[in-house]
C-alpha cells in the first residue's frame, strides 16, 4: 500500500516552482515505473511533463500538476516551505494543498488498485510541471504527444483543489473563460496650466472603464452564474501635476459563461472603445489575451460517477459547480470529458500553505472508489 501522505511529503520537498521541475516528476516517474507503468517524458520548451500508463483498451485518466507558486515572503513562513513539516496533523508546504496532495492521492490510489485488482482496461497519469506558469508546454504538449502517438483517454479527472470548505462540499463541471483586455488610450502632452493645448487620455480612459466596469453581461445560466467584468490596474505613471501626461494604461478582466465566447466579447469591447475614442478625440488601442473559453461537462455518467464515490466516502452530496479561475481542464475538455475534485483550497497559494493529513487519505480512498466503480 503507498502511502499518499508520504509521497505528499517528498514531492513538497522537490523545489519545483514554475517551471523548475524540482525532482518532482523524476520522482513520480521512478515510483510509477517501480510499479508497472510505462512513463514517458514529455517535455517542451523548458516544461516538463510526465504521461504514465498502465494496461490497454478502456482508460481512466488523471492530469495534474507537480509545479508550484513562488512561496513569497520567506520570513512569513512559520516553517521552511519545502520542508513538509507536520504540526498538530497539518502538513505545510508550498504545493501542499495545490496540488501535490492531489498528484500523490491518485498516485497512491492507481498504484494499489492495478497491483491488488488489475482492471481490464487502463489508467493513466498526465501529469504537468506547467500549470502555474504560463501553461503553453504542460498539458497542451501531454495532449498534442498523445494524439501523435495514438494515445486516448476516455474520460478525465483533474485533481484541483476544488471544495471551498470540507471535504466533499464541490466538483467542478466545467469552468468560465477568462480574458484579459489590454487598453493604451494616446492623447497628447501638455502643461496643465493650458488643458486646451493637451490632449488628456485621462477622461477617456476613465469613462472607458466606469463605461465597462458599469456594465451587465447577463444574468448567469443554469449551470454559471453571471459574468464579471473586473477593473485589475489603472496605470499612467505620471509623477508630476503640472503636465498632461500622453498615455494611460489599464487592464480588465473578464470572467465569462457560456453565453459568451472571447470572440463575442472582444468585439463587444471593440464598439465601447471606438466610441470612447471617437468621443474624446483620442487614439485607443486594445490587445486581447485569452486564456480560456468557457466549458462545461453535462452532468451524466463522469459526473454522477464521481458525486457517488464523493457522497459514500463523506456522507456529503457534492455540488456540481463551474465556478472558480482557470485550470488545465480547459485544455483536456478537448479530448474527452472532464470532471475536477480535490481538496479543500483555503491556504492554497498562501503563506503557510497547508493540508490536513487525514484529508490526502480521505482523498486517496476517494480516487480508489472512483477507479473500483468505473471498471467495474
Amino acid at each position: 500500500m503507498i502511502d499518499p501522505a508520504s509521497l505528499t511529503a517528498d514531492l513538497i520537498r522537490c523545489a519545483s516552482v514554475t517551471p523548475t521541475e524540482g525532482g518532482a516528476l523524476v520522482l513520480l516517474e521512478k515510483l510509477l515505473s517501480k510499479n508497472g507503468f510505462s512513463c514517458t517524458r514529455v517535455d517542451r520548451g523548458g516544461v516538463s511533463n510526465l504521461f504514465a500508463r498502465w494496461g490497454t483498451g478502456k482508460t481512466f485518466g488523471f492530469n495534474g500538476h507537480t509545479d508550484v507558486v513562488p512561496v513569497g515572503d520567506i520570513d512569513a513562513w512559520s516553517v521552511d516551505p519545502f520542508s513538509a513539516e507536520i504540526i498538530d496533523g497539518w502538513m505545510y508546504g508550498r504545493g501542499a494543498t495545490d496540488m501535490k496532495s492531489g498528484v500523490a492521492a491518485f498516485a497512491a490510489a492507481a498504484i494499489d488498485f492495478v497491483l491488488q485488482t488489475p482492471p481490464d482496461g487502463s489508467v493513466v497519469l498526465a501529469i504537468t510541471g506547467d500549470e502555474e506558469g504560463p501553461a503553453k508546454d504542460g498539458t497542451l504538449a501531454l495532449l498534442d504527444w498523445m494524439q501523435s502517438k495514438g494515445e486516448k483517454m476516455n474520460v478525465c479527472l483533474v485533481g484541483e483543489p476544488t471544495n471551498p470548505n470540507e471535504m466533499g462540499d464541490m466538483m467542478k463541471i466545467g469552468r468560465r473563460g477568462s480574458l484579459n483586455a489590454h487598453f493604451t488610450v494616446i492623447g497628447q502632452q501638455g502643461h496643465s496650466a493650458y488643458p486646451h493645448r493637451a490632449n488628456n487620455p485621462l477622461p477617456a480612459m476613465t469613462r472607458l472603464m466606469d463605461t465597462l466596469a458599469s456594465s451587465t453581461l447577463d444574468q448567469g445560466t443554469e449551470h454559471f452564474d453571471p459574468s464579471t467584468i473586473a477593473i485589475v490596474t489603472i496605470d499612467t505613471g505620471n509623477p508630476a501635476t503640472n503636465i498632461i501626461p500622453s498615455q494611460s494604461h489599464a487592464t480588465v478582466n473578464i470572467r465569462f459563461n457560456d453565453i459568451h465566447s472571447s470572440a463575442s466579447l472582444t468585439k463587444w469591447l471593440e464598439v465601447h472603445t471606438q466610441k470612447i475614442g471617437a468621443k474624446f478625440g483620442v487614439e485607443i488601442e486594445m490587445r486581447v489575451h485569452i486564456s480560456g473559453e468557457s466549458f462545461f461537462t453535462p452532468p451524466g455518467e463522469l459526473s454522477n460517477l464521481v458525486a457517488r464515490a464523493i457522497q459514500v466516502e463523506t456522507n456529503r452530496v457534492p455540488e456540481m459547480s463551474t465556478s472558480g479561475g482557470t485550470s488545465d481542464a480547459r485544455f483536456v475538455k478537448h479530448h474527452c470529458p472532464v470532471v475536477e475534485f480535490g481538496l479543500v483550497g483555503k491556504t492554497m497559494h498562501q503563506v503557510d500553505e497547508r493540508v490536513e493529513v487525514a484529508q490526502i487519505h480521505q482523498l486517496k480512498s476517494i480516487y480508489s472508489r472512483i477507479l473500483r466503480d468505473y471498471f467495474t
